[in-house]
């Protein structure tokens, strides 16, 4: 990649790791979407699992 030139992929295989600014961008935008697409794999894993014991969890209800 050629100084001034713009990334063609936001695929970490694309990525210029050694430009600075990319790496900080690159790396928190990974970061969040790795929680994020965390927090969503819990709750839908904990819904399927409340699910399939009949709905009667710990809940208020």
């Amino acid at each position: 990649m050629l100084h001034g030139e713009t990334i063609h992929s936001p695929l970490p295989m694309d990525v210029p790791w050694w430009m600075a600014d990319h790496f900080v961008f690159f790396g928190v935008l990974y970061a969040v979407l790795f929680v994020l697409g965390s927090g969503l794999g819990y709750v839908i894993l904990k819904s399927v699992l409340e699910a399939r014991e009949g709905g009667h969890g710990h809940g208020s209800h």
